[in-house]
């Protein structure tokens, strides 16, 4: 028996929100938005997808955001990303304690810690 792949990461959000999800995860993020199941599409909820890894966004009725619990996404244009997030108005945290990479921490607007790496170390280091 092994793991062969890791299929998605899941976070929670408060119902009615898919709008705020689909303009951070789909417009900021530009992340692709895919069609969830017909089974459980009346759930609510919105799902992405990034090369093979997909995030699902569900609904959580005592939602309560993910603080510490985050997904880690690598970003290419890392700094246009990171200073469009501040032009929208949220917070970006960057994080020195991995010397050879450089990542912050940013919060979806729900609240949950999302975690970005840049692709591009060197250059961004000059």
């Amino acid at each position: 028996m092994k793991v062969v792949r890791l299929d998605h990461v899941q976070l929670a959000m408060p119902a009615g929100a898919e709008p705020k999800a689909r303009a951070f995860y789909g417009g900021l993020l530009e992340l692709q938005e895919i069609p969830k199941p017909s089974e459980i599409a009346s759930r609510g909820g919105v799902w992405f997808q990034c090369g093979s890894l997909q995030l699902h966004l569900g609904i959580e009725s005592d939602f309560r955001p993910a603080r510490k619990a985050h997904p880690a996404l690598v970003i290419e244009g890392y700094a246009e990303l990171l200073a469009a997030l501040v032009a929208t108005g949220y917070d970006v945290i960057e994080d020195t304690s991995i010397p050879a990479v450089i990542r912050c921490f940013t919060f979806d607007p729900f609240g949950n810690r999302i975690e970005l790496i840049s692709t591009d170390a060197a250059k961004l280091r000059e």
